[in-house]
């Protein structure tokens, strides 16, 4: 998928002038609320109108103010899935689900209801009111009605924000395999950082109005570090743990880890913030954290301040975070041989 933007959109007292090209499947839309990022979607899908510029999806041009082209939004067979699952009420899931797929054209429908059903987990909610679905429910449902319209591309704007950490982290596994499964790039909208690492390789950032970066979800946790009440997340996915002293050993890289938390029948997605890892410069004598890792320095970089080190112990990566001070008292530098502390409660289960 390439996207090409370059809009201006003045809605009352604000005003979006967005430029951007992006390629690729997995893209991000990041920023602070009220920063346009829902406006931009709306330009893109054909709900609403730019006063001047360009969008061109593909070989398709969806707007252009200088050769009047503006495609109806069927006509640009792009998809939305808002905060809100916005269903039918009067009409039960299955009805929801086959809405779009009844509307797409013969020649455009590549996709087979069933496959969609069986991917989203869908078979037991068929007979159901859309009254008797949960939130997670809910939203299931709505991305299966839009990915049964075909779409050359998925807008999701906050789909998870409605929802609370339990469903949010449900959800997601979902909403990554569907595009998988079915090939169809999608344009993932949010404020959360945590979501775009789930959810994004690529990211534009938008500020008042304006696309003002363009990075990886990497680049992006490591840049808001500082500024973040949770540091750094470094997601771990782990699986196969075995029970030791009340605790759950996860076999991690050449090494294990020990965690408070677990599950013993599935993967599981841990997260683990920067400022949850303690360094040493030698090997402490004795320390009531379970988890001890020889590292090695393989980078460092600075945000606001701080220092975030990456780390690599067991053949894995970790990102930790220090003040510059400790970073100076400690002599630490690209290459230098530290010892890492995690207790074994620092580490988040998702979902």
């Amino acid at each position: 998928m390439k996207l090409q933007i370059d809009v201006t959109k003045t809605q009352g007292n604000f005003t979006l002038q967005a430029s951007a090209t992006v390629e690729g499947h997995r893209t991000g839309l990041f920023g602070q609320s009220g920063c346009g990022k829902s406006t931009l979607v709306h330009l893109i899908s054909g709900l609403v109108q730019p006063d001047r510029g360009e969008i061109v999806l593909d070989d398709l041009t969806l707007f252009s103010s200088a050769k009047n082209i503006s495609l109806h939004p069927e006509q640009r067979r792009i998809a939305i899935v808002f905060q809100q699952a916005m269903l039918f009420p009067h009409l039960g899931v299955k009805a929801n689900l086959l809405y779009g797929y009844k509307r797409c054209s013969t020649e455009n429908r590549r996709i087979d209801p069933k496959a969609i059903i069986e991917v989203l987990q869908l078979a037991p909610l068929l007979k159901r009111g859309v009254n008797r679905l949960s939130g997670g429910e809910k939203q299931r449902v709505a991305l299966g009605r839009a990915v049964l319209s075909n779409p050359r591309l998925l807008l999701m704007d906050e789909p998870l924000s409605a929802l609370d950490d339990t469903l949010r982290f449900q959800i997601i596994p979902y909403l990554k395999s569907v595009s998988a499964e079915f090939g169809i790039p999608y344009l993932f909208i949010s404020h959360s950082v945590l979501e775009m690492q789930l959810m994004t390789d690529q990211i534009l950032v938008m500020k008042e109005g304006a696309i003002t970066e363009k990075t990886t979800s990497d680049q992006l946790a490591r840049n808001r570090m500082a500024g973040s009440q949770t540091g750094y997340l470094n997601l771990l996915a782990l699986r196969n743990p075995v029970m030791e002293n009340g605790l759950h050993r996860y076999p991690w890289g050449t090494g294990n880890l020990l965690i408070s938390d677990g599950q013993a029948d599935e993967p599981s997605l841990f997260e683990l913030s920067s400022r949850d890892i303690i360094l040493f410069k030698q090997h402490p004598e004795a320390i009531s954290a379970r988890n001890l890792l020889e590292c090695t320095v393989k980078e460092l970089f600075g945000s606001d301040g701080r220092i975030g080190a990456v780390l690599s112990a067991n053949g894995e990566t970790l990102v930790a975070e220090i003040v510059r001070s400790a970073a100076d008292d400690l002599g630490i530098t690209e290459g230098s041989t530290l010892f890492a502390a995690i207790k074994a409660s620092s580490f988040r289960k998702l979902g």
